[in-house]
């Protein structure tokens, strides 16, 4: 049965009606209707539990085991250990299922502790005390317990509990002002309204004695849309009816501001909310490497049962001659000879495959896990990633990722709060070709605030004058800015106002473009004071009050892109102001310095500030009552109100008068944009997504540098799709970036084509809905390949207006396209938690909106900066390290059994093993597994600074390149020429050859002890060779790993230890190293063995150096030529240093840099790093 009509039946009888009907009723305050008004139909609802975490107490270790046992390894290792239960194996099942229970138990007390910290974080969101209304007191309850329905009260800077219909506030206007950083990243303020009628209801009794109910649409995720209505019960018992929207509705997870307190109703709780709907589902992540690791490791079982079926059809062949099947000292008994053939062989095979398992370790999965738990906290220990403004460092909430964290190839970015600060700054503005710029040094003298006005041209005449108080006036007028209420500070009513009081407002709305615009032209000597009974008072230049009536407000829309106000001013004159994107406002102007303006237009616009242009008109009396008429019908219209609002906007706003332009910085982040120019010289593509408009984002993409001088911008936007249909604009921008992409595809692969041009994309959320959306024939895969095909061939993508899912939507589309890109997405707000949930990496920014995103993410950092060490150093060094952890481990296995192999061809097939049992058990655990751990921890290829410096190196790494399969099958090939070379090269050397003083010849212990030696030996040198990074750690844990294995021969050979029943190994390794042939074939076969990897490393690097290998031969001329001078500077008869003695803890190839050290040339030095 199909699982979405299981999940619509279950929803449908299990959860109550209103989850499968089209709309809900809610019955306020849960008071019954009077009688006579409707049917009174209780429905069910979820309560208001906000759940985060993964598991439960009850499903913990069944979920848990069934994810880890989805691991091939951890699979394979519980069926091999299964095996050795069952039958008679040469090994015992401890060897397999003692490592399998420590890996199994450590990774689910991690994953463990992890939920536990979500559910930590639940329970105090869940419990938190929440006031709601009860027979008209308020009372106290825990926010999980709050039922749709409940009338709730939420006082200011507190967060809503859930999704509220806002009845009624404080304030006299029945307004509330609410900042939802959380929800869309924007901590600008937004004005809603109370409901007409309820507004008036400012106590717990005059809220108890409403009766009302709701109806609204089901829960869905889109933020910016809810459709209702509410029908308000009075004495005549004919209810009121009036409509809802968005700017009724208080969305959870926004806070209340400069409001004294609220009473909203439920309507949305819970899982239902629009914040919890926007939430991405939890799912487990898995890096590149880890799927790497699986696919060899397939390779691996594949050729681990090929050699147990090789051996165990052999083993028959070998045994179909009755002397060797049954020689005279092992004779069968009867039940064996009685055994079903085909039970004998089977078990023969399975024997065979526990013999060669360890080509498969388990320590390589408990390295791995160590790894990357401790290589974590090289990200939390590093000084240059903390913040000292926020006192904030980075965080690392799962250390599953690292090395993904050196394979990203798109990164998706927030852009309010992540890549901005969203604090805007008023630059200039410029008046009739005049610029003015507040608080500028002009003639070597600073210009105080009621004048701070630098004049690019001569001053103005009177009418430039009045054309230059008209354009602040103008500033000051057309806005939908709102003054926070201070009961200190009385505006009063008289003609003049004191500056004090001037400087006292405090500004806040919904665009901080706005406020910004109106603190300049305040530094500028005008000062919005307030709006109070529909007049708009600002004080002038010389502290005189003037008023204005506003008449009418055109709204601003992304598709007209402006806004005007029409006002009354104290003479009787009426004017309309509009404010507007250049594109939006120059065609409507009639007069004017049009090409002075535009010219100051388009350099603040490549400088990446915020430009709008200022116009203006006269309206007489009979023109203005013609525009009320005419907005007044477009108005109460019930059919396209929109257009008709649109098109009345169209015949108002033209004939205007261009008055001239501002320009509003949205300051960067601190290096954001030498952030976004380094991850884009590492080769990985940086898209933005935004809920902000267009224009907005616009700017801070070129001011980030994402969009350059000469990138042509392509739009796929609602505006473009008005004038042609979807299909059209894809397939004109298609020709237009793959008109040259397909001239020069081979310059553009490679990066170095200066002719090609450089295209950034803009699209909306509206446009990618239409991409999205499933077409007639029931797929939406044709539009959707040809939009990733058109943004492949861009430099940057921006989208804007996006709502959460959107955002998601867009990183699962990259994600999942053909080429399976590693992704990264990083934002600050609960809007971007689906976006880093979706991403194969997720990075939260503990930033001002909360800390959803960084407990949501995999990483957290303080600023946007720091994604560039992250990436360019950590995760460049993470990737490396674990490549060659992976490949080390299977090479190093691949010497161990192949010997073992090999073996069997020499003693009948009879299962008998080469090594000791010991050796077995300690080959992986002890003797090679600290070097490795140490390496894959330690190992700096290059230096940190030369990473930092030169971002092109990350592209070495780039698509899995230390793990493709061609690196793979050198690795394994290495393996199986040093495991011949070991025994073979034993076996020549000392088949029928004594080689001892008294003629004894090797035994087989001896043997498998020699070949043991010469592995461990060369395996632990070919890491050394690999080494670039030495310090005394790598020199202490190398060699004394190599020491250990000795000291450990020597007593478990040299010592009759009373637990052992009987003891093979006795005084086998000390005969071994009695001979002198013995030591010479240890030296011949290490030698031999490690001679093709160096040869291919010499060769590889002088005839075909990667990047990264340029760098490292750069680095090595350069401190030789740095140590050369000292030899001629005592030459030139300099006083003698004295003696060269090198602190403790140093080797000699570091003396002379003590030297140069202490004799002042520090500074020449490079930093300590790779040897």
């Amino acid at each position: 049965m199909d699982c979405s009509l299981v999940r619509t039946l279950v929803r449908r009888y299990c959860a109550g009606e209103e989850n499968w009907v089209d709309s809900r009723t809610i019955y306020v305050g849960h008071k019954e209707p009077p009688p006579g008004a409707e049917a009174y139909i209780p429905q069910r609802y979820p309560d208001n539990r906000i759940v985060s975490s993964k598991y439960t107490f009850w499903n913990f270790i069944p979920k848990n085991l069934f994810e880890q046992f989805r691991r091939i390894a951890n699979f394979y290792f519980l069926i091999i250990f299964l095996v050795q239960l069952i039958i008679d194996t040469p090994t015992s099942p401890v060897t397999s299922g003692l490592p399998l229970f420590f890996v199994i138990t450590v990774t689910a007390i991690k994953q463990g502790y992890e939920d536990w910290l979500r559910h930590k974080a639940d329970n105090a969101m869940n419990q938190c005390p929440v006031l709601f209304i009860q027979h008209g007191k308020l009372v106290r309850k825990q926010s999980r317990k709050l039922q749709v329905g409940d009338v709730v009260m939420v006082k200011e800077d507190e967060t809503f509990p859930c999704d509220l219909v806002f009845l009624s506030s404080s304030r006299a206007d029945g307004t509330c002002h609410v900042t939802t950083a959380s929800l869309d990243g924007e901590s600008s303020h937004k004005t809603h309204f109370a409901v007409p009628d309820t507004k008036g209801f400012h106590t717990e009794e005059d809220i108890d004695r409403l009766h009302a109910t709701i109806e609204c649409e089901q829960p869905q995720p889109d933020l910016y849309k809810f459709v209702g209505r509410i029908n308000v019960y009075n004495e005549q018992q004919e209810p009121v009816v009036r409509p809802l929207g968005s700017e009724n509705l208080l969305l959870r997870g926004a806070t209340l501001k400069n409001t004294e307190k609220i009473f909203g109703v439920a309507i949305y709780t819970g899982m239902e909310t629009k914040m919890a709907l926007n939430y991405q589902s939890k799912s487990q992540k898995r890096s590149a490497v880890e799927k790497s690791m699986n696919a060899f490791l397939i390779v691996y079982l594949c050729i681990l049962v090929s050699k147990a079926l090789v051996n165990t059809v052999l083993k028959y062949v070998w045994q179909s001659e009755p002397f060797r099947d049954e020689p005279w000292y092992n004779q069968k008994t009867e039940a064996e000879r009685q055994r079903s053939l085909f039970l004998r062989a089977f078990t023969d095979f399975l024997a065979f495959m526990v013999l060669f398992n360890y080509i498969i370790p388990v320590s390589m999965y408990v390295t791995v896990e160590m790894q990357k738990f401790l290589g974590s906290y090289f990200i939390t220990w590093d000084e240059d990633m903390f913040d000292e403004e926020t006192g904030e460092g980075p965080l690392v909430n799962t250390s599953d990722l690292n090395e993904e964290l050196g394979q990203v190839e798109y990164i998706f970015t927030d852009k309010t709060g992540t890549l901005t600060e969203n604090n805007m700054a008023f630059r200039e503005c410029c008046i009739e070709g005049q610029v003015y710029v507040p608080h500028v040094v002009c003639n070597g003298q600073v210009l105080p605030d009621s004048a701070g006005i630098d004049m690019i041209d001569s001053s103005p005449g009177a009418s430039g004058k009045e054309r230059e108080e008209l354009f602040f006036r103008a500033l000051c007028l057309c806005h939908t800015v709102q003054v926070k209420e201070d009961d200190s500070v009385d505006l009063g009513d008289g003609p003049r106002k004191s500056p004090d009081v001037a400087k006292s407002c405090v500004y806040i709305s919904a665009s901080p473009d706005e406020v910004a615009l109106v603190e300049g032209v305040q530094r500028l000597g005008f000062t919005y004071l307030r709006l109070k009974d529909n007049f708009m008072e600002i004080l002038n230049r010389d502290n005189d009050l003037e008023r204005f009536e506003l008449l009418e407000v055109l709204s601003f829309d992304s598709v007209r892109r402006r806004m005007s106000v029409i006002v009354k001013s104290a003479a009787g004159e009426i004017y309309l102001f509009c404010k507007g994107a250049d594109s939006s406002i120059f065609p409507r102007v009639v007069e004017g310095k049009v090409d002075q303006i535009r010219s100051r237009v388009e350099r603040n616009a490549v400088e990446g500030l915020r430009t709008l242009c200022v116009a203006y008109k006269r309206l007489l009396p009979e023109e203005y009552e013609g525009v009320c008429e005419l907005l007044q019908a477009a108005k109460v219209a019930l059919q396209d109100r929109e257009k008709k609002l649109a098109e009345a906007y169209e015949q108002i706003e033209k004939d205007l008068v261009l008055l001239g332009a501002t320009a509003v910085e949205d300051r960067l982040q601190e290096k954001a944009a030498d952030t976004v120019e380094a991850l884009q010289k590492a080769g990985i593509k940086v898209w933005v997504l935004t809920g902000d408009k267009m224009e907005t984002a616009a700017a801070t993409c070129y001011a980030c540098k994402l969009f350059r001088r000469g990138t042509q911008l392509l739009e796929l936007t609602t505006k473009r799709l008005e004038e042609q249909s979807l299909h059209d604009v894809l397939f004109e921008l298609s020709k237009t970036v793959l008109r040259c992409s397909g001239s020069l595809s081979r310059d553009a692969c490679s990066g170095l084509s200066t002719d090609m041009h450089d295209y950034g994309l803009i699209i909306d959320g509206a446009a990618l809905s239409l991409i999205m959306k499933p077409r007639g024939d029931g797929s939406s895969s044709n539009y959707r390949e040809l939009f990733l095909e058109i943004c492949r061939n861009c430099s940057a993508v921006l989208c804007c207006r996006m709502a959460p899912l959107q955002k998601a939507q867009i990183v699962k589309l990259i994600k999942f396209s053909k080429e399976h890109p590693i992704t990264l997405a990083i934002g600050d707000g609960a809007n971007d938690v689906s976006m880093i949930l979706e991403a194969h990496v997720g990075i939260g920014v503990i930033g001002k909106e909360g800390r959803q995103a960084a407990r949501n993410s995999d990483y957290a950092v303080p600023k946007f900066k720091h994604l560039k060490k992250m990436l360019l150093v950590h995760g460049h060094f993470y990737y490396i390290r674990i490549a060659e952890l992976v490949q080390y481990f299977f090479y190093k296995n691949v010497c161990f059994i192949f010997p073992q192999f090999l073996y069997q061809f020499f003693c009948g097939f009879s299962q008998q093993t080469l090594y000791d049992t010991a050796y077995l058990t300690l080959y992986n655990i002890s003797f090679t597994s600290l070097p490795i751990l140490l390496y894959s921890l330690m190992e700096q290829h290059v230096s940190m600074d030369v990473l930092k410096r030169d971002p092109t190196l990350y592209r070495d790494i780039a698509k899995n390149a230390l793990l493709r399969w061609r690196v793979f099958v050198y690795w394994t090939f290495l393996g199986v020429f040093d495991a011949l070379v070991f025994f073979f090269g034993a076996y020549f050397m000392f088949e029928n050859t004594p080689v001892t003083s008294n003629g004894q010849m090797f035994g087989n212990w001896t043997f498998g002890t020699l070949v043991f030696t010469v592995m461990v030996l060369t395996v632990t040198l070919k890491l050394a060779l690999d080494t670039h990074y030495w310090t005394w750690i790598n020199h202490l844990v190398i060699w004394g790993s190599l020491l250990f294995y000795i000291v450990f021969s020597l007593l478990w050979g040299g010592i009759i230890w009373p637990f052992l029943s009987y003891q093979r190994m006795y005084y086998v390794f000390l005969h071994m190293l009695s001979s002198g042939p013995a030591w010479l074939a240890v030296v011949l076969l290490i030698t031999v063995g490690l001679l093709p990897d160096v040869l291919k490393k010499v060769l590889c690097r002088q005839l075909w150096p990667t990047a990264t290998e340029k760098t490292q031969n750069v680095q090595f001329r350069n401190r030789s030529s740095e140590l050369t001078p000292l030899t001629s500077l005592q030459s030139h008869g300099s006083q003698s240093p004295g003696p060269l003695v090198a602190p403790p803890g140093t080797y000699p190839g570091h003396m002379t840099c003590v030297l140069w050290r202490s004799e002042g040339y520090s500074a020449l030095l490079p930093p300590a790093g790779p040897a």
